[in-house]
């Protein structure tokens, strides 16, 4: 074989090769919960996925670490009296945010729907149903999950649900996330929680602000819920905190360019 050819079968191996690679790694990414570890105080934790590799699936966890910005999200099931003081607190602080909802929450709570799109948040999808939705396999069951709540969004406000998905309880699968982004879909994961969803055992003010304001962030995507006693109480005095260190507040839109 004469060294032309041989490099030429080689360039194809290797080309080959690297296609087999780049599958086994966008294949990597497996079913489970979100969850995140932290290395110290004030620094992005890691993620079970990286920005990288979400990004592939227009699905993201953290924004720009180089920026002092904040972006704020709000999952709710249900409606317990406390969103009516989260939103002053937005409003007071001029601090846009993505409220994740659920189709029980949006048949019972209309007005309250529309206050958040007229104060202008962005109202996202949780599900209709809160199904883990990693289950769900097929690309009907998926979309529907996610159609019924934009039929029911558009009932209630006359708009179109801004397409920006989050898994129910953070579950996951890349199945999921690839029918999410080709539904039109990009999928929030989060950078900072913390255990505020229990009412059963709310956190103390302090017991809140000792997870919240170690971990805060550059590029930070905190997921509060706005069912929580203690995020109503604390919310004014908790964006103040955050404003006194130096952030600002943004819109989900930009974590995905927009």
């Amino acid at each position: 074989m004469r060294k032309r050819d041989m490099l030429l079968l080689l360039g194809a191996i290797l080309a080959v090769t690297a296609i087999v690679i780049t599958q086994f790694t966008h294949s990597a990414l497996e079913t489970g919960a979100w969850g995140l570890s932290f290395r110290q105080d004030n620094t992005a934790p890691i993620g079970p996925a990286s920005v990288e590799e979400l990004s592939r699936y227009q699905a993201a966890y953290l924004g720009d670490t180089q920026k002092k910005v904040i972006y704020l999200t709000f999952d709710a099931g249900y409606e317990n009296g406390c969103t009516e003081k989260i939103l002053d607190a937005l409003k007071k602080h001029n601090a846009p945010a993505a409220f994740f909802l659920v189709g029980n929450y949006m048949e019972k709570n209309a007005d309250l729907v529309r206050r958040m799109v007229n104060e202008g948040h962005i109202v996202g999808n949780h599900t209709m149903h809160h199904y883990d939705m990693s289950k769900l396999d097929s690309l009907e069951a998926f979309s529907k999950e996610l159609t019924d709540l934009e039929a029911l969004f558009q009932q209630i406000t006359g708009k179109e649900l801004p397409k920006y998905y989050r898994p129910p309880q953070g579950t996951y699968s890349q199945n999921n996330l690839v029918m999410a982004r080709d539904l039109g879909y990009r999928t929030v994961f989060w950078s900072l929680a913390y255990v505020d969803w229990n009412n059963d055992a709310q956190p103390t003010a302090e017991q809140a602000y000792a997870k919240l304001l170690p971990r805060i962030h550059n590029g930070a995507v905190v997921l509060l819920h706005s069912t929580s006693a203690t995020n109503a109480q604390i919310m004014d005095d908790l964006l103040t905190k955050w404003e006194e260190m130096g952030y600002t507040f943004g819109s989900v839109d930009a974590l995905f360019g927009q």
